[in-house]
């Protein structure tokens, strides 16, 4: 009787106990994620509107491509809540009450901006999202105050998505961008895997970046790194190798390639990767309709897939 007694403990405790790994197992197994990014030029081209066929384009592009994290720049309030609400409607997010954030970066209240609307940043998660941080940058004495935006997985995954959008003063843009660095850095010290979107309006081969790119890659196109980080599209062999693909039509100074500016980026920690990456930057749509000439934006869409661990 007492074995019997005995064995039955072992199995129930088993019974206890499998669950628990399983689940511990498929925590830290790699994941492989589908990211995107757009800066839309919300006010600029749209003046705040979401009847010019930005949002339908946006969130057809989002489904289409199979994003599990998106990430928007220069985007207006009324346009992001007509995100939401196309997103909810094409069945995308997972809770449909908890899968978007924004980030500021103009109040509302200023009629000549947005139509009155608040301007800044977003983020959008195929799965539901923790607490965000909205953390200012460097200020870089404009109306606009440049921020980071960042959201974790609510699964305990301690993977963790970021957008940021970097002044283009030149002086201000170093120390913008070593603040994101920073806090990058603080959220792998706390054990978060961090994938970063946004625009940077630096070139990768631009030496303010070399501490951001690990020193890995060193090619013509960009050489010196110092850094931690690898950009989705720095491993493309047929589109400038280092640098990727372009962008926007023109920022800053010519490219090692010949070819337009890369300023929109997708990085994540050389050390979390666990599995190959890639990176696409596709054509501007021009199906939008009273904007110039059609085009949804002087912003090509960036996407990336990446296996982190």
């Amino acid at each position: 009787m007492k074995l019997r007694h005995k064995i039955s403990l072992a199995g129930a405790l088993c019974a206890l106990l499998l669950p628990a790994t399983a689940a511990q197992a498929d925590t830290v197994s790699p994941k492989t994620y589908n990211v995107w990014q757009w800066n839309v030029a919300g006010h600029t081209i749209h003046d705040g509107r979401t009847d010019t066929g930005i949002v339908t384009a946006a969130a057809g592009s989002i489904v289409y491509r199979a994003a599990d994290f998106a990430s928007f720049n220069e985007l207006c309030e009324g346009q992001y809540a007509a995100l939401v609400q196309e997103l909810r409607e094409r069945g995308w997010p997972q809770d449909e009450a908890n899968f978007a954030r924004f980030a500021p970066s103009r109040p509302a209240g200023n009629p000549s901006v947005c139509q009155g609307g608040a301007f800044g940043n977003a983020i959008f998660s195929k799965r539901p999202l923790g607490g965000a941080d909205r953390i200012t940058l460097p200020d870089d004495g404009s109306a606009e105050k440049r921020n980071m935006l960042c959201a974790a997985l609510a699964d305990g995954s301690r993977t963790r998505f970021c957008t940021t959008h970097i002044t283009t003063s030149q002086d201000f843009n170093v120390a913008q961008l070593e603040a994101v660095r920073q806090q990058l850095e603080t959220y792998h010290a706390a054990g978060d895997m961090v994938l970063t979107a946004g625009d940077f309006n630096a070139q990768p081969n631009y030496g303010r970046l070399n501490s951001f790119y690990a020193a890995s890659l060193n090619t013509p196109n960009n050489p010196n790194n110092t850094g931690q980080y690898r950009e989705l599209d720095d491993n493309d062999a047929d589109n400038c190798p280092g640098y990727g693909e372009w962008t926007v039509d023109g920022s800053g100074a010519t490219p090692p390639c010949g070819t337009h500016s890369k300023i929109d980026m997708i990085f994540v920690r050389e050390s979390a990767l666990a599995g190959p990456y890639s990176a696409d930057s596709l054509a501007i749509s021009t199906t939008c309709t009273n904007v110039p000439g059609g085009a949804c934006s002087d912003h090509r869409i960036l996407t990336g897939t990446v296996t982190v661990q």
